[in-house]
């Protein structure tokens, strides 16, 4: 089939909900399950906890995502990543039944963790290929859903059949399932990508002196940044930092990193652009751009709000008689019903008026609702409490979740959209994969403050706060590149930042 007809067919968007439904499964299996693996498998509370190490992989992708956006297809990826992810499922299964589960369990699920994040690069590089700029704004709420769909069925429905039946059985299924979605791709999915490299070359590329030089000294910064921190007189300084996940430390790096390009960044374009390294010409042609100051900052500073709110949500909603049931009861039913009806909406309106015209009242919807939660805190903890009232009421609460969930599928839809703008013609990939890494600062910011702040100053006015941390950032807004289609439009004839070849 010829690539121009394949990409027709591509734009038939029935595999968006089959690939980001493969997408959302195995994260729901591996993030969502793991924990009660290692429950019912006689792990400690401590051993438990250290399963928030698998969700390294998916904050750290961008490492890895220009090598897929370097050789071969991301079609063909995502069939390799997706057959080794139905192998690592039933190899999960299995585990559960060998005289070490947790060890042979502990490996089974941080390896399929590596392969589902990558899986995740090559379908959003598949989706950013095959559809043109109008589309994948279209589609954008159509992808969450199926996504949330994947999550859900594989933390619910698998976890139904594991703990009624066993692991064994329960994740035979889920392999199983996810092989019919993978021979479906095999066949059907749509040749929308011309090869620029074959996949033959990533060994050599990656066996190079100058690739093996620089992740040796990456090692060793961070093993002299720990030396350096184990000093005596720097203890304090250490127990500040260590509040910080892995995953943080690396996503922090990644933004330093390109402040550091930036500033440099004249001088490092051309020398990295002549030495024909496709990794290190992802992160350039990322910076290589207008604006890319205002970009970054943007993207950083884009979910502090929301990060923030999510901190703090159910300990407060916990202070004023809500249970943790309950509040799972209104997020999974309700809350997530409003996001989804909110992304898809929101999906259709920039598809139908641009983003230039939606991001503002989008955002507006998703940072003006923190004060929902301010006036419920005053309500009930400040400055308008009754001495009556006693307990929060379930249903305010479910209606409070509702509209809160529907703005941000609003809010998510619009930067969702500016993300995939800003992934640009040769590395759709890799600047999709760094985009989603820069989003996950505002959520680092927000782990470390949060307790703290709220704790000083009471619920009501934090959450206050929560809303007046968003100014800056809708500031920014008018000041923002890509918001308008025929812009980007431009910027893709022009080749996208991309250097000639002569």
């Amino acid at each position: 089939m010829s690539i121009p007809k394949a990409r027709e067919q591509a734009r038939r968007p029935w595999w968006v909900l089959s690939t980001y439904f493969a997408e959302g499964f195995p994260y729901g299996l591996v993030r969502l399950m793991s924990t009660a693996y290692f429950k019912e498998h006689g792990a400690s509370l401590e051993a438990i906890g250290l399963t928030s190490l698998l969700g390294i992989p998916w904050t750290i992708k961008f490492l890895w995502a220009p090598l897929i956006d370097g050789f071969g297809t991301k079609r063909r990826w995502l069939l390799i990543f997706e057959l080794a992810v139905v192998a690592g499922l039933a190899s999960l299964g299995l585990a559960s039944t060998t005289a070490s589960p947790l060890v042979v369990g502990s490996l089974a699920f941080m390896m399929i963790a590596f392969l589902a994040a990558s899986h995740d690069v090559a379908i959003d590089g598949y989706y950013l290929e095959a559809l043109d700029r109008t589309a994948q704004s279209r589609w954008v709420g159509l992808q969450s859903a199926a996504y949330r769909i994947g999550m859900v069925t594989g933390s619910g429905g698998i976890a139904w059949i594991c703990g009624r039946y066993s692991w064994l059985l329960g994740y035979s299924v889920a392999a199983a399932m996810l092989g019919g979605v993978w021979l479906l791709h095999a066949l059907r999915l749509p040749r929308s990508e011309q090869v620029r490299r074959p996949m033959s070359g990533l060994g050599r590329y990656l066996l190079d002196p100058r690739a093996v030089f620089s992740v040796s000294g990456a090692v060793l910064l961070v093993v002299i940044i720990d030396a350096v921190l184990r000093v005596p007189g720097l203890a304090p300084v250490k127990a500040v930092l260590g509040r910080l996940s892995i995953p943080s430390w690396i996503v922090l790096g990644l933004l330093i990193l390109l402040l550091v390009l930036a500033v440099r960044a004249p001088s490092l374009k051309r020398k990295l652009y002549a030495s024909e390294s496709h990794y290190a010409a992802a992160f350039v042609n990322y910076l290589d751009r207008p604006k890319v100051g205002l970009i970054l900052a943007f993207i950083v500073t884009f979910r502090i709000g929301e990060s923030l709110v999510q901190n703090m949500a159910y300990p407060f909603l916990k202070d004023i008689g809500i249970t943790l049931a309950q509040y799972a009861l209104a997020h999974n039913t309700f809350g997530i019903t409003a996001t989804l009806i909110g992304g898809i909406l929101g999906g259709l309106l920039i598809a139908r008026f641009d983003l230039k015209r939606c991001i503002w009242p989008f955002v507006l919807m998703l940072n003006s609702l923190n004060l929902l939660y301010m006036l419920l805190a005053f309500k009930y903890q400040g400055i308008l409490a009754d001495p009556g009232s006693g307990r929060a009421s379930f249903g305010l609460v479910c209606l409070l979740v509702t509209v809160e969930q529907f703005g941000a599928g609003f809010g998510n839809a619009a930067f969702a959209v500016f993300i995939m703008r800003t992934a640009r013609i040769r590395f759709k990939a890799a600047h999709f994969a760094i985009g989603t890494g820069l989003m996950n600062v505002a959520g680092t910011l927000a782990g470390v403050v949060s307790g703290f702040v709220a704790a000083r100053v009471g619920f009501g006015l934090y959450f206050g706060l929560t809303a007046l941390a968003t100014i800056p950032n809708m500031l920014l807004i008018p000041f923002l590149p890509y918001l308008n289609l025929d812009e980007v439009k431009q910027d893709d004839l022009a080749g996208g930042g991309v250097p000639s070849e002569g």
